[in-house]
């Protein structure tokens, strides 16, 4: 599928998530078959005011392209400085958040609080798409909460002012991530506007994405909470999509060791002592479920040392595969 003048392989694509989606998570979904990533967000005015850490955000592998950039903000006039600049970066899409529910974003009138502001939706997209060079996304919420649902409007303001495609969560701002996403308001941003449309909520099999799309129509899925700790996601849905095999899930074996080159490529990126702290809660996604995971969980939470780790998990490898 193609999004603007930028050709994607597939239409499975990897959710922007804060603090989960940096380069090495992008790189080994990208290995399993992704047909688009996205960064975490990035503050506009971050980048505005030359701060490092957002800088560093927005780095970028030749390994993990195509690429969207995620940036936020309420400002059209610094979103628009940003686009331009970004037109040099090694992003191919630059995508605008209007879906973030958390408090110290929205308090600020950012993530999903825009959709609350129609207009200023409109001064946003059209300023961004003006600046950029590159195809401009939004991706969205079903709306506020159930009393202001507007997804439907929203789509259609981000499309008329220069949006290539829409990713739409079905849920409200003040669902969060709880309850049940519904995917029948995806399906009506689909027959509102003519651009992609990219479903995101509830994908956590092979057989969730197939009917995903059938239910709504809608052009690609993002996956989110679904990919963590499960980078094969995209490799299963994809042959599932092809050939209506399941294929089996990665060995234990396979989850420990990927979560040790994980952790090597966390720590090359940002140094020992934050790559082990960023990368506690990845092991806690790559070995939930495994027998005594709790207990290996509560030890890693609790270490700063790359060899007591690999220690843990190499022990917890060798109980479970004693198992089989």
């Amino acid at each position: 599928m193609k999004i603007g003048n930028v050709q994607l392989k597939n239409n499975v694509f990897l959710a922007p998530m804060a603090g989960v989606t940096d380069m090495p998570f992008r790189i080994l979904c990208k290995e399993q078959g992704c047909g688009l990533v996205y960064t975490e967000m990035v503050s506009a005015k971050g980048l505005h005011y030359n701060d490092s850490k957002s800088f560093k955000l927005t780095e970028i592998d030749e390994m993990e392209k195509p690429v969207a950039v995620q940036i936020f903000g309420s400002d059209p006039g610094i979103m628009a400085e940003i686009a331009e600049r970004l037109n040099e970066s090694d992003a191919q899409i630059i995508d605008i958040n209007m879906g973030c529910p958390t408090p110290k974003i929205t308090k600020n009138g950012e993530g999903s609080a825009l959709m609350l502001k129609p207009k200023l939706v409109a001064d946003i997209v059209r300023a961004v798409s003006k600046a950029a060079t590159k195809p401009v996304t939004v991706k969205i919420r079903k709306g506020w909460d159930e009393t202001r649902v507007n997804a439907v409007e929203i789509a259609r303001i981000a499309e008329e002012n220069g949006a290539k495609a829409i990713a739409v969560h079905g849920r409200t701002r003040e669902q969060f991530y709880s309850g049940k996403a519904d995917w029948d308001i995806i399906r009506k941003v689909k027959d509102a506007v003519s651009v992609p449309v990219i479903g995101n909520g509830d994908i956590f099999s092979p057989e969730d994405a197939e009917n995903m799309i059938r239910q709504t129509g809608c052009d690609a899925v993002m996956i989110g909470r679904g990919a963590q700790g499960n980078p094969w996601i995209f490799k299963r849905i994809l042959h599932y999509m092809n050939t209506e095999e399941i294929l089996p899930e990665p060995s234990i074996e396979e989850k420990i060791d990927t979560a040790i080159r994980h952790m090597d490529m966390l720590i090359e990126l940002k140094g020992e002592y934050t790559g082990i702290r960023e990368m506690r809660k990845h092991i806690a996604w790559y070995i939930k479920g495994m027998r005594n995971a709790a207990q290996i969980r509560e030890k890693v939470f609790k270490t700063t040392s790359k060899d007591e780790v690999i220690s843990l998990l190499e022990s917890l490898k060798h109980a479970m595969m004693k198992d089989f």
